[in-house]
């Protein structure tokens, strides 16, 4: 049974078919080869009643806020804050790209989305400044990956609906991860730039007196954190309503900065329906085809294959992240997550480890999958904002920096309290 469905889908994935439809023919082909009854029935049901869910409703509402503040106008600003504040470490202006993306990805939740925004705003300053391409663009790719990590988080979102885990305590978990990898980041760029310092470029001229005046453009960006994810733990707000109050004032943010028009908010609204559309058929069809799983006994089988290799618990959590970097390689992230956490997840918890730990150590293989060729999605985005050279300097680029979410990787196996000291804090 495990051999037929890793057969079908290899062969759906080559053939290059949606996601979607991938997953929908994959459970119609187990439901009709090893179900007893046909289960295909009842699609409708299943459809309906999670198309419906209250926690789902989160995923657009959130997708919507962070189409506005991408035509808000604040990347710029924050950027020169950042700039103003980060750029006397070596590397300069690498570490504002590193900062703006940690912040911008508070306020958004898409890695996509921060990586093509900052890097817009960042790129003309590799040839201004002279500063080494690789590098610099490695950090904007590296960069982008938080936006998965820091809350809010569309992932972690499908990751707790799919494991009935919850999302705020998934929001708290990746609080401190996210901080340390921004700042392993960090470290990165200045050993690289300490040990071949030509890497480095122009280092900015700034005062006192301009750092401080540059704060104002970063209180919109904290604002909106503290709105989000503060409302969440103020208990005022469920996720699905902090993010109805995170757009009404990413819609005040761009009134305020004089962007608020019939023209913005179209090409918001049209973009939040494609993505939107994108991402929730995939995740009921994915539903759908978990429910096939349980039906057929797919989900034990895979335990039983588990427990047959006679692992520990440490070294079958190293052969499920090989498992997952091999995967990332050529899958997109949410469907990866989508086709293996309901599969895995039950395995995991049975190790004994907390389903929360699991889900920020999934969000971590995500953002490896991001940046790893051949399908490193950030690296073709950060390549079509350059517009020129060669797409090698970007996967050249963010080869330390895939270095240091595989040292955030060990560290989250040997002190899993570094994702759940929040979540037991706050829940106890």
């Amino acid at each position: 049974m495990l051999t037929t469905a890793t057969l079908v889908l290899i062969v759906l994935i080559v053939l290059s078919l949606p996601v979607a439809v991938v997953l929908g023919a994959l459970a119609l082909v187990l439901d009709l080869a090893y179900s007893l009854l046909p289960i295909h029935i009842a699609f409708g049901e299943v459809f309906w009643s999670h198309s419906v869910n209250f926690v789902l409703i989160a995923i657009p509402l959130f997708i919507l806020m962070s189409e506005l503040l991408l035509r808000s106008g604040i990347a710029d600003r924050m950027y020169e804050a950042m700039a103003q504040w980060l750029s006397w470490l070596p590397g300069g202006l690498m570490h504002a790209n590193i900062g703006t993306c940690a912040l911008f990805a508070a306020t958004t939740g898409s890695t996509v989305a921060t990586a093509a925004t900052i890097g817009t705003t960042a790129i003309p300053q590799i040839e201004i400044r002279g500063y080494n391409a690789r590098l610099f663009l490695g950090s904007l790719a590296a960069g982008g990956t938080l936006g998965i990590l820091i809350p809010p988080s569309i992932n972690m979102i499908v990751f707790g609906y799919l494991t009935d885990t919850s999302v705020p305590q998934l929001f708290l978990a990746g609080i401190i991860p996210g901080i340390m990898l921004a700042l392993l980041y960090m470290v990165v760029v200045v050993a690289a730039c300490l040990l071949r310092p030509e890497w480095d470029g122009e280092t900015v001229t700034t005062s006192w007196a301009r750092r401080f005046a540059s704060l104002a453009d970063l209180g919109p960006p904290i604002l909106l954190f503290l709105v989000v994810v503060g409302s969440i733990y103020a208990g005022w707000a469920t996720p699905t309503e902090a993010a109805a109050l995170g757009v009404l004032a990413a819609l005040g943010l761009a009134a305020w900065n004089r962007r608020l028009d019939w023209p913005m908010l179209k090409a918001g609204m049209e973009g939040t329906i494609r993505t939107s559309a994108m991402l929730l058929l995939m995740v009921i069809i994915a539903l759908y085809l978990n429910f096939v799983f349980a039906s057929i006994g797919l989900v034990d089988q895979v335990n039983r294959f588990i427990v047959t290799l006679g692992f520990t618990p440490i070294e079958t959590m190293l052969f499920i992240i090989g498992i997952y970097v091999i995967m990332g390689m050529f899958m997109e992230t949410l469907s990866m997550m989508v086709l293996t956490v309901p599969l895995v997840t039950p395995v995991v918890v049975g190790l004994g480890y907390d389903p929360v730990w699991f889900g920020i150590l999934v969000v971590l293989l995500c953002e490896m999958a991001v940046l790893t060729p051949p399908i490193g999605v950030l690296c073709y985005v950060i390549q079509g904002i350059r517009g020129k050279g060669s797409l090698n300097d970007v996967f050249i680029g963010i080869a330390p920096f895939l270095v240091a979410i595989a040292v955030m990787l060990g560290l989250m196996l040997a002190f899993p309290e570094i994702a759940l000291v929040l979540p037991r804090a706050f829940y106890r």
